[in-house]
């Protein structure tokens, strides 16, 4: 069997199945053009992933393979390769509607011999009895849960694989049918460097093991380093998903309760299904017709960390400084934006897809989706974060807004907590909230229910 190994979501060679296939292989990476013309040249995922690829050809080369790095169109450079004769490619399943799209064009050039790895599940897996996705998340847990085995925790050796004579040592640039040769470097691709922290992400399984016995109670406070922060690697496949799960399990035979860090692994695993079954829920409402109101002012303020919300501005800054933000702040957020400045989810979306280094289209599409109350799941319109309430519950010393918004360490925290002060209190340098967040979410509500109003009148 002559086969070419894709490598996408799973950039790593432990446990990888891709490595698993017998035969004639040339291992592959692809930098797509259609998805690099649209970044930043400095865009901080970019050097990520090149980094990261580079580890990949080196940790192959002590394999006695190599990796072939090609630029350009995914379906032009397999329309290439397939001149050369091979049988098949082998790639790891990738569920968002581009590649799917761009797989199912590559499968009409070569068999495409879909593996599981990017999630626990496949998203034909756990399905109703008839067949149909889960719409809610609980009984999608349940099932699950009841399903979850040993073969979920299968791991993949390296097998004996003969490596086709190829150009490894420099990245091949296919375009109009034009081969040319480019050298290693990230500059050859068109971005520049750009190495901002990431230190918070580059976390391991040991400093896992650490938390997993505070994690339930202390993951949602962003001044505590309580989460995992393995969300890069995961979404990369610098760690496996697989390898994750072995772990949990001998945590498990600890006596360490593991199941609330397993359920955030099964909810990753359900939007990913939701997206998988629903492809339209990347730019479209699936319940509830209202879609926002289109303020360009309000947008800027946002993004740029000037809403005089101390929380939202908080969460806004370390992600514009860091390319993350804690999960909590980032629900806070998406609430603010689409509930108290009632401004569309899909540029909330695209804002967050510009700047996470962690960025997972089914998480932060659905994620938003769920914030506005427009998504598959019974999230009711009427649930909206107070965000004062909320950095009082889960920031009371305020430590985690006086760190990204500098402006306020002079003030107490209970001055930052409070809407009332910071409406009526002159700080230099530092606006006032743009909106009074009982009225704004009251507003939030009217529009809501006139949109519902409308939409059965028109049904």
């Amino acid at each position: 069997m002559k086969r070419i190994l894709w490598f996408r979501r799973d950039l790593r060679v432990t446990d990888n199945p891709l490595l698993s296939l017998e035969g004639e292989v040339l291992p592959l990476f692809i930098f797509d053009t259609n998805i690099l013309t649209k970044l930043p040249k400095e865009d901080r995922r970019v050097t990520y992933i090149f980094d990261q690829v580079m580890r990949l050809k080196s940790s192959l080369q002590s394999l006695g393979l190599d990796l072939m790095i090609c630029y350009g169109d995914p379906v032009e450079i397999f329309r290439h390769l397939e001149k050369e004769g091979f049988d098949e490619v082998a790639a790891s399943g990738d569920y968002d509607s581009y590649a799917r799209a761009r797989d199912t064009q590559i499968s009409m050039i070569l068999p495409f011999n879909f593996l599981q790895d990017t999630y626990i599940f496949a998203p034909d897996e756990i399905l109703k009895d008839d067949e149909t996705p889960y719409l809610v998340f609980t009984p999608f847990y349940n099932r699950a849960k009841s399903l979850f085995s040993k073969a979920h925790l299968r791991h993949y050796t390296p097998v004996k694989q003969t490596l086709l004579a190829a150009h490894y040592k420099k990245i091949t640039k296919i375009k109009d049918n034009v081969v040319s040769t480019l050298p290693l470097a990230l500059q050859s691709l068109g971005f520049d460097e750009s190495r901002s922290e990431i230190k918070i992400l580059d976390a391991n399984l040991s400093a896992l093991e650490k938390k997993l016995p505070i994690y339930a109670k202390e993951r949602d406070y962003p001044a505590w380093d309580a989460t995992s922060n393995l969300s890069l690697k995961l979404r990369f496949g610098v760690l496996g998903i697989r390898e994750l799960l072995r772990f949990l399990v001998e945590q498990k035979k600890r006596g360490i309760d593991t199941e609330p860090f397993f359920r955030q692994l099964v909810f990753r695993n359900f939007y990913a299904s939701l997206l998988y079954y629903f492809p339209e829920l990347a730019w479209k409402n699936y319940r509830y017709p209202f879609n926002g109101i289109e303020d360009q002012g309000r947008f800027e303020a946002f993004c740029e960390g000037r809403t005089g919300v101390p929380i939202v501005d908080a969460g806004i800054r370390q992600l514009l400084a860091t390319g993350w933000m804690h999960n909590r702040v980032r629900m806070i957020c998406a609430s603010f934006f689409t509930k108290d400045l009632l401004l569309p989810w899909q540029w909330g979306e695209q804002f967050f897809g510009e700047h996470l280094l962690d960025y997972d289209a089914a998480s932060n599409i659905l994620s938003w989706q769920w914030s506005a109350g427009t998504g598959i799941d019974p999230q009711p319109y009427f649930r909206i974060f107070n965000p004062w309430l909320q950095a009082k519950k889960f920031d009371k010393e305020a430590a985690y807004i006086k760190q990204w918004v500098p402006e306020l360490r002079t003030l107490s925290a209970k001055q930052i907590h409070d809407e009332r002060c910071m409406l009526s209190y002159h700080i230099e340098h530092y606006p006032k909230p743009m909106v009074h967040h009982k009225e704004a979410a009251q507003k939030a509500l009217e529009y809501f229910k006139k949109s519902i109003t409308k939409g059965v009148e028109h049904a």
